[in-house]
């Protein structure tokens, strides 16, 4: 069942990015006009702002919280070439916030020469205090006291954390570089806890397209991880790590060699594609691009990827149709070299198909996707 709302935010510029927190219960959403909104959902299942203020001096591009365990806490990220933190507490020393909710700023990161395009929480397990963000050459990973600084290379445009707990610290780094001639638009690191440092341990060459969104799935029992990438079309990428025998370079060097597969790749969108985000178990895939629909996918046990559904911007509901460019997975590649130095889990393992969805909308293009707890959709 699909049930189609509309929210009338109190936004006076373009809205960039919305977050749902872990529980689906407060979402937060960034503008153009400088600022950020925290919304509640109410007893009346009516969504309320809570919570309105200027975060930055130019556009906030990105707004991520941060796992609850650590209290309500966000991050964004701005055009003003900063980073902050900010976290929600009881007024007690501001006579005009005693006993109230406020939002006050913990820290500001202002190492960015350019504008920052992307941030992220790290999985709780790996601590409070991990956070990743987007620079213009290269990404930064604030570790408490530690500043690591991997060298991209290329002009990054997003970012996402592997958030499995039983593999090695991993991320995934895109690139909205237009030129198709630079080579792949991927990269993947891996963070070593032998030497300290993040080494480059994948780049997906068949990926020559402006990259918008990467998304790692959550890794619930699985021996291989799935990233969705959003470009032109959406792509669907399997690295499966080899055994020690299987890899003839880095045995001893502790870097991870992986095998990539494509096992899909779909174009049914026919224009750019914005946003991808997976659900709490890692099974479907949400995307969203300039054709203004939410398309839903999935595989089947043979590994088949099909859509599912298609959400469109007026409340409308349609079938799969036709399913486009389902592919078999094949090899596209296997690391040869050594690699350079360089939004959980949960029991909901049921059928997520058979849960009851829950769609907010806003006019087309859809340049955002959030899945939560729920599997809520909010585009």
């Amino acid at each position: 069942m699909f049930v189609t709302k509309s929210i009338s935010a109190e936004h006076k510029d373009l809205i960039h990015d919305v977050a749902y927190d872990f529980h689906g219960r407060r979402m937060a959403t960034c503008s153009s006009d400088q600022s950020v909104q925290v919304w509640d959902i109410g007893e009346d299942s009516e969504w309320h702002c809570t919570a309105n203020w200027r975060t930055h001096s130019g556009s906030v591009w990105r707004v991520t919280w941060a796992h609850p365990e650590f209290g309500q806490v966000l991050a964004t990220c701005s055009f003003d070439r900063t980073a902050a933190v900010w976290e929600e507490v009881v007024g007690e020393s501001n006579p005009n916030h005693r006993g109230q909710n406020h939002w006050v700023k913990r820290t500001q990161l202002v190492d960015s020469r350019t504008s920052v395009t992307d941030v992220k929480f790290a999985p709780k397990h790996l601590g409070r205090n991990n956070i990743i963000l987007r620079i213009e050459l290269c990404v930064v990973d604030i570790a408490v006291r530690l500043q690591n600084e991997i060298s991209c290379k290329m002009n990054c445009s997003c970012i996402s954390w592997n958030p499995s707990r039983v593999h090695p610290a991993m991320i995934s780094v895109g690139s909205d570089d237009p030129s198709t001639t630079g080579g792949g638009k991927v990269q993947v690191y891996e963070y070593s806890d032998g030497n300290r440092k993040w080494n480059k341990v994948e780049t997906l060459m068949t990926v020559t397209e402006a990259v918008h969104d990467v998304a790692f799935a959550p890794n619930l029992g699985r021996s291989y991880h799935l990233l969705a990438v959003a470009s032109k079309d959406v792509r669907i990428i399997m690295l499966k790590p080899l055994r020690r025998a299987q890899s003839t370079v880095g045995q001893h060097s502790g870097v991870t060699r992986f095998e990539v597969r494509q096992p899909a790749q779909f174009d049914e969108h026919n224009s750019q594609v914005w946003r991808v985000n997976w659900n709490i178990t890692g099974t479907i895939l949400a995307s969203s691009g300039d054709d203004g629909c939410v398309r839903l996918w999935k595989a089947n046990y043979l590994d088949n990827w099909k859509c599912i559904g298609v959400l469109k911007a007026d409340g409308t509901h349609h079938g799969p149709g036709h399913s486009g460019r389902s592919h078999s997975s094949h090899v596209v590649g296997t690391s040869a070299t050594s690699g350079a130095s360089s939004s959980s889990s949960g029991a909901a393992a049921g059928n997520s198909s058979q849960s009851s969805t829950r769609v907010r909308f806003t006019v087309s293009p859809v340049t955002d996707i959030r899945v939560d707890q729920k599997y809520s959709v909010f585009f």
